[in-house]
């Protein structure tokens, strides 16, 4: 991850805020006190949840008539985005870290709604909590051959005062592939950090 790749959200979700203007709760503002910084779940080699987009690793999007895998360089993880016209689940019994996702094409737009999230992950490596009440829709365009807009937009009452949205653009590598990514270095080390 060289600095010029990792995006500005993906260091702290809230940067387009001033200070005394980010949406926190004051829950939040609590939970981030008591976590250790730096990193939250992926400091310890759990999965990176909510953010996975927006990591500075590659990823690879596989389309069937009926859904979308996306499979993430970063933790080896991969998400199900159901687009056969499935909405998302009344109620989610078994929240996990990348959450349910089901979408939708809007012209030329890909709309994903997510929920079902556990909340043992953050939104970013400043360590902003988010419960298992959030929802998350994104929204991906396909602006030229080599260039994705992304706008992600962050709905969770518990934590934030109001829903908020980020943009950002991702580049095409054609004929390019990713490769296997596990955290498992850490784990000798993970015994001597504090995960609350």
């Amino acid at each position: 991850m060289e600095l010029d790749y990792i995006d500005k959200y993906f260091l702290s979700v809230l940067v387009d805020f001033k200070p005394n203007e980010a949406p926190l709760r004051p829950e939040a503002v609590a939970l981030m006190r008591q976590r250790p910084a730096g990193g939250g779940p992926m400091r310890v080699c759990l999965p990176a949840g909510p953010i996975v987009p927006y990591i500075p690793d590659p990823h690879k999007i596989v389309q069937t008539p009926s859904q979308l895998v996306i499979m993430y360089e970063a933790d080896n993880s991969h998400r199900q985005i159901y687009i056969d016209g499935r909405g998302l689940p009344k109620e989610i019994i078994q929240p996990s870290w990348q959450g349910y996702s089901a979408g939708r094409w809007d012209g030329d737009t890909l709309v994903v709604e997510t929920a079902g999230f556990n909340d043992k992950t953050s939104l970013d490596l400043m360590g902003h909590p988010h419960s298992e009440a959030l929802r998350v829709v994104e929204r991906y365009h396909r602006r030229d051959f080599g260039h994705m807009d992304v706008e992600m937009t962050f709905d969770d009452p518990q934590m934030y005062t109001n829903p908020f949205t980020i943009k950002f653009a991702q580049d095409l590598w054609a004929d390019s592939d990713i490769f296997e990514a596990f955290c498992n270095e850490n784990e000798k080390d993970s015994a001597h950090l504090v995960q609350k």
